[in-house]
C-alpha cells in the first residue's frame, strides 16, 4: 500500500470511530457511518464493498434514525451536548477503549468508544441534572427512554462498523 491509500484508510476508520462517537449523544452517527462507507465504496470502485453491502447499512440506518425519531415523538429526553459532556465523553471513550480493548480486541475498541462515552454523558446528565429545580427535570422514564434509544442506536453503528470493516478485511 502506498502512503496516500493507508493515510486514506486511517481517515476512513477513523470517521466510523466518529459515527460511533455521535450516537452517544444522539447524533445521527449511523449516517455518518453510512456515507463514510459508500464514499469509500466510491473510490476504491466497490471492490471490496458492494451494492448488498451497502443496502444492508442502508437498511440499518433507517431502522436506527426511525427509532430515534420514535422516541423523540413519544417524549424521551435529549440529552445536551454541553462543553463539560463532550470533554466526558472524550474521557470515558478513551478510558472504555484503555479497559476492552485487552479483553475484546477489535471489538472492545468499538465497544469502549460507545460504552465509555455514553458511561461519562449519562453521569455528566445527572450532575447537571442534580442541579436544576424539580420542575425543571426530565421524568426517569424520559431518560430511560432517551437512554434505551441512545443504546440500541450504538449497537446498531457497532454491528455497522464491525460488518463494514469484516467485508473490508475478509
Amino acid at each position: 500500500m502506498s502512503p496516500f491509500e493507508i493515510a486514506g484508510l486511517t481517515v476512513f476508520i477513523l470517521v466510523l470511530f466518529l459515527g460511533i462517537f455521535l450516537t452517544v449523544f444522539g447524533l445521527p452517527g449511523t449516517v455518518l457511518i453510512l456515507l463514510d462507507v459508500i464514499g469509500y465504496a466510491f473510490l476504491t470502485g466497490f471492490a471490496q464493498i458492494g451494492f448488498k453491502v451497502i443496502l444492508m447499512l442502508l437498511l440499518i440506518t433507517i431502522v436506527a434514525e426511525l427509532l430515534d425519531i420514535g422516541l423523540g415523538m413519544a417524549g424521551a429526553v435529549r440529552f445536551g451536548s454541553s462543553r463539560a459532556g463532550m470533554w466526558a465523553a472524550l474521557i470515558g471513550s478513551f478510558a472504555g477503549v484503555v479497559l476492552m480493548t485487552p479483553y475484546f480486541l477489535g471489538l472492545g475498541v468499538l465497544m469502549g468508544v460507545f460504552l465509555g462515552g455514553g458511561a461519562a454523558v449519562f453521569m455528566a446528565e445527572m450532575i447537571q441534572r442534580g442541579k436544576l429545580k424539580p420542575a425543571f427535570r426530565a421524568s426517569i422514564g424520559a431518560m430511560l427512554g432517551r437512554m434505551m434509544g441512545i443504546a440500541v442506536k450504538g449497537v446498531l453503528s457497532i454491528v455497522m462498523v464491525a460488518f463494514t470493516l469484516f467485508h473490508i478485511y475478509s
